[in-house]
């Protein structure tokens, strides 16, 4: 092996024996073994990726992930492979959002916000009772322009007017938390802006809220639905999400390629954590995209919205 090569593949180990969520749970010895010997003669960074994406798999977590240098350059680029967010007037007074998943360039980010508030404009009426917020075609991406979006309608559920509050926490490897929160509609880190800008709380962040999940839910659109995991007034139909409600950092390799490594669990605000598939609330069997023409998932959201007191 490549002086080049043996440096790249035990920066990429060493990356993942720091800051993996799982870390403690692994033979950290013998992944490193296994992966110079997977990894042989290898002359160039590239000849170790398989080597690498093997030891990311023996993590255990289901979520990192390796980004050769083209496909990384792809995650920030801006080409846009995703559903639109759509909002619009339900009957009985409610409001439905639906809320896909996004990742980018800081313009595709900051597009998917302008056109997702304008979305929550539309679905929103001077006598809008409750929201439905859909996550079922959420497969992930970056979560804070996702908050940013629902921010105003999340808030925190307490009923004051303000829309403020702790909605939910990363906990990493040692127990520790950093917590997300909103303020004026916006998404905040440990009390620090993630700068989407404010706008203001749907019916003082209080209106209830009715969150639809699926098999294909993942990864951010989890952690979506962990933000109103214990939020009052609050319920959610469908079916369990895929199962990785974590959260990954990028660390980026000397010849541009990307280690996305899982290294938080998400927690909800009564401190709850979450490692696996959510359950929903009210189970219900997802016809959409299998051949189903009704919505039964939707049906039964709008018919608890429409029990609530607000709404009835």
């Amino acid at each position: 092996m490549s002086d080049e090569a043996r440096s790249y593949l035990s920066t990429a180990l060493t990356v993942m024996e720091d800051n993996a969520l799982r870390r403690d749970d692994v033979d950290w010895a013998e992944v490193q073994r296994t992966a110079f010997t997977e990894a042989g003669r290898a002359q160039r960074p590239g000849d170790t990726y398989r080597a690498i994406e093997a030891a990311l798999g023996r993590l255990g977590d289901g979520h990192s992930g390796f980004f050769d240098p083209r496909r990384a350059k792809e995650l920030h680029g801006d080409e846009q492979f995703r559903n639109p967010v759509e909002g619009r007037a339900l009957a009985g007074r409610m409001g439905y959002l639906s809320l896909p998943g996004v990742q980018g360039s800081e313009k595709v980010l900051q597009q998917y916000v302008r056109e997702g508030r304008d979305a929550v404009a539309e679905a929103n009426r001077p006598n809008t009772c409750g929201w439905v917020i859909d996550l079922r075609r959420n497969r992930g991406g970056n979560m804070w322009p996702m908050l940013a979006v629902v921010g105003p309608i999340l808030g925190d559920g307490d009923g004051d007017g303000d829309g403020d509050g702790d909605v939910g926490s990363f906990v990493d490897a040692d127990g520790k938390k950093t917590v997300w929160s909103i303020e004026k509609g916006s998404p905040r880190l440990d009390g620090e802006s993630t700068g989407w800008g404010t706008s203001p709380p749907v019916g003082g962040g209080s209106a209830p809220v009715a969150v639809l999940t699926s098999r294909s839910t993942a990864s951010s659109g989890e952690a979506v639905t962990v933000a109103f995991r214990g939020r009052p007034h609050t319920r959610s139909f469908g079916e369990d999400t895929t199962g990785v409600p974590t959260g990954n950092a990028q660390h980026r390799l000397s010849d541009g390629a990307i280690l996305n490594l899982t290294e938080v669990m998400d927690a909800d605000r009564t401190g709850r954590a979450y490692d696996g598939p959510i359950a929903p609330d009210q189970p219900v069997v997802d016809n959409l995209g299998r051949g189903g023409s009704e919505d039964p998932v939707l049906e039964a959201a709008t018919e608890w919205l429409s029990e609530h007191p607000g709404c009835a």
